[in-house]
């Protein structure tokens, strides 16, 4: 009968050189301890002592795990006791917005902000439409090319009253909400991606943050869109619900992405020239007059007015596209047939009141959301002063 012997040392080094009879080295990795180092004597069983060595390992492992665990939960107890009291956040109202998370701080502004403005503008936005769309929806009925702005606002009051102002602005505001916000958070965020690994943003970053930004929103929202627009240049008393079913019935769900590429296409440039020159117009502001609402107000204008300017065409096109019954199926057609039938003009039909209504839904939209970001930088700078005082006071 074979006499066994398992023997652990407390340090091991290899040997130079592997002399003939040696016995067997078991080697312990690179996770196992100094204690973990066997040799296994007279035919001994390794596999024993390497799973006695593994499970000590694991042990071990398990009590880092739990170490690592209560330090967490230490620092967030830490944390917590270092925040102040209830009553001195009351006296000190800045410093609760360091307490909501900023990007729900910076989607609830730009939702706000994108839905008050859209409101106030909505007159104004469906005289555009009809402007923009009288070409399509009057064909073979009028010799008429166009329709004028104070034409359109009578004929608007004349058919729907009052409310025919506001027709269409439902979809509008629906859309709105996570339009602005996804636009505007989402250029924060793709603004960090296109930064040089300097820590610096350039022109083109700005300019392809600001697109991503642009396709990003109008991609999630786009059918809202298109319901929009049906209301607005339909007449009666149509609802959102009908006109969605109506469209899913007669021309199927493709019907609610029609004219998505110039679509996309407009706004990229659109968004990217506006936010762009946004930031380098703040930016170029003397440091003492950056943080002002009319700064960001002013500038909000004079880039809102820039973009309309470009972009504006491309706007025309789409809206085309998105009527039914249209005869453009790619933006290649929509160009030439509405330079055919409407001129060069017809590229800028209804662009005064679109400039009348981007302007202050533009510089609201960017003005509100410059002003929170100002904020909440202001509420954590707050934050962490009265945390600063009070770590004083206790110490």
């Amino acid at each position: 009968m074979s006499r066994r012997r398992v023997e652990t040392c407390d340090s091991w080094r290899p040997p130079r050189k592997n002399h003939a009879g040696a016995p067997p080295l078991l080697r312990a990795g690179p996770r196992i301890p100094a204690f973990a180092s066997l040799s296994v004597r007279d035919g001994g069983d390794a596999a024993a002592a390497v799973a006695k060595a593994v499970e000590e390992v694991v042990v071990v492992r398990a009590d880092e795990v739990k170490e690592q665990k209560a330090a967490v939960v230490a620092e967030e107890e830490r944390t917590a006791r270092r925040l102040p009291p209830a009553a001195q956040l009351v006296r000190h109202p800045l410093a609760l917005l360091a307490l909501v998370p900023n990007s729900a701080a910076l989607f609830a502004a730009g939702a706000a902000a994108g839905t008050i403005a859209k409101t106030v503008t909505a007159p104004l936005d469906r005289v555009k439409i009809l402007m923009q769309t009288h070409s399509v929806r009057v064909a073979g009925k009028s010799a008429k090319k166009g329709v004028g702005f104070l034409e359109a606002m009578a004929d608007i009051g004349k058919k729907d009253g009052l409310k025919g102002y506001w027709k269409g602005n439902l979809p509008q505001v629906i859309r709105i909400i996570p339009y602005s916000a996804v636009q505007l958070f989402s250029y924060e965020v793709y603004k960090k991606i296109f930064r040089r690994k300097d820590g610096e943003l350039s022109v083109f970053g700005r300019l392809a943050a600001g697109a991503c930004a642009g396709m990003t929103s109008t991609l999630v929202t786009y059918p809202l869109d298109v319901l929009r627009l049906r209301l607005a240049v339909q007449s009666g008393n149509s609802t959102l619900p009908q006109v969605a079913l109506n469209m899913l019935r007669e021309e199927g769900l493709a019907s609610f992405y029609g004219g998505l590429g110039p679509s996309l296409i407009a706004i990229a440039p659109y968004i990217a020239v506006n936010f762009c020159v946004f930031d380098l117009m703040k930016k170029s502001v003397p440091e003492k007059y950056k943080n002002r609402p009319e700064t960001s107000l002013a500038t909000a204008i004079l880039s809102a007015t820039f973009a309309t300017l470009m972009c504006y065409p491309l706007d025309t096109v789409r809206r085309q596209m998105q009527m039914k019954g249209t005869p453009y199926n790619t933006v290649f057609d929509a160009i030439p047939g509405i330079v055919e039938r409407d001129g060069l003009t017809g590229l800028y039909r209804g662009f005064v009141p679109n400039a009348l209504k981007n302007l202050p839904n533009s510089s609201i939209k960017l003005t509100v959301f410059d002003t929170v970001k100002t904020l909440i930088a202001t509420g954590q700078k707050e934050m962490d002063k009265l945390i600063q005082e009070n770590e004083e006071k206790t110490s």
